[in-house]
């Protein structure tokens, strides 16, 4: 055929095999038809907000749970394989990460070249054979995950680092204090007693103070000396700001996120909302707190000083996605009020009949 000579036309019936190759971009077209929907590029890890998941507090696996520990490993993947298409059922974490990828989206389409974003991690001690039936959930629900790290049985806690993680959320209490102990921000998450509708466009993340933004110099002066001697203590160095907690990096993150809206004008429709949960009295002991901050550079968009009063009732009116605390009793009254909770294992707080407690309830159905 001479350039520019027609081509003569396929004849009915004839295959594929029988016709002129198309060109590069008509299979392009053709394939990229037949493709997913594309979803936006991973940003590198170090520019990111890297927050790793476990599976278990990404979804529900207490059935699976149940079999690895009655029956033992080979049963587990054996079941998890025969089952591989039934996607998990949402777990604890499932709302925080739908939140993160909200915010994602809004970060998105006001700064279309930045990395700064969320990157969520799926890190698991599962067998990699259990890999299919994570990424046909995954996939199932519509999520932006696309790192894995599966360690076949081995702690995924050394990875972490290598992931630049700023947030590790697990169901296991003994990984969440390894990673504590390497010095990442980790918490247990648990799920609530009862359902309770959050915000589907605005990531609420709410706080306790002492042993987990800050450290837990007050709390050990509460427990060596009393409450009367932990009043004086604070207002004596009121002005010295307290040394941070583990969770002091997660609320940076997040702020440096806020003040990307901010400077777009959007305080006040910002999608990122962060709340002080404490047990301190505003008049006492509060004013410590907010002069540490603001010696950070940091700060909250609320701050609920309830002087020993239960937190529940207020977590139940914020309706964060995600409530930290270093106190089993907090979390556990959280829980009761419907809010995802998650202990953060820091502190002269962590007793062993505490500990114990919350090894006993991260196993339980």
């Amino acid at each position: 055929m001479e350039p520019g000579e027609p081509r003569a036309p396929r004849e009915p019936g004839r295959g594929a095999e029988t016709a002129a190759a198309p060109g590069w971009e008509e299979s392009k077209t053709f394939y990229d038809n037949l493709a997913p929907k594309k979803k936006p590029k991973s940003p590198k890890p170090q520019n990111a907000v890297t927050i790793a998941v476990s599976s278990r507090a990404l979804f529900r696996m207490d059935e699976e749970q149940r079999i690895y520990t009655e029956q033992g490993v080979e049963e587990y993947v054996r079941y998890q394989l025969e089952h591989e298409n039934e996607p998990f059922s949402p777990g604890p974490a499932f709302p925080f990460v739908k939140a993160l990828e909200a915010v994602n989206r809004r970060l998105r389409e006001l700064y279309p070249e930045s990395e700064d974003i969320f990157d969520i991690v799926l890190v698991t001690n599962n067998h990699a054979q259990v890999g299919v039936r994570l990424i046909n959930s995954i996939n199932h629900y519509d999520l932006f995950i696309e790192r894995f790290c599966m360690t076949g049985g081995n702690s995924p806690i050394c990875y972490l680092k290598a992931y630049h993680t700023n947030l590790y959320l697990s169901a296991d209490a003994e990984k969440v204090r390894e990673a504590i102990d390497e010095g990442i921000a980790a918490a247990t998450i648990f799920s609530p007693s009862r359902d309770v509708a959050v915000s589907q466009s605005q990531l609420r993340v709410a706080f306790d103070g002492d042993a987990v933004l800050f450290s837990d110099e007050s709390e050990r002066i509460v427990k060596a000396h009393g409450l009367d001697r932990f009043f004086e203590h604070e207002k004596a160095h009121e002005n010295k700001p307290l040394a941070q907690g583990p969770l002091k990096g997660f609320l940076e993150a997040l702020g440096r996120l806020q003040k990307k809206f901010y400077s777009k004008g959007l305080r006040l429709e910002c999608p990122i909302r962060t709340y002080l949960v404490t047990a301190r009295s505003a008049a006492s002991s509060g004013a410590r707190a907010l002069k540490t901050l603001r010696s950070w550079g940091l700060e909250t968009d609320e701050a609920l000083f309830l002087a020993g009063a239960p937190k529940g009732p207020l977590l139940e009116k914020i309706r964060p996605h995600i409530f930290f605390d270093d106190q089993m009793f907090h979390v556990a009254g959280a829980q009761e009020m419907g809010t995802v909770a998650a202990h953060v294992p820091y502190g002269v707080a962590q007793t062993p009949k505490q500990t114990a407690a919350m090894k006993q309830a991260a196993s339980a159905p």
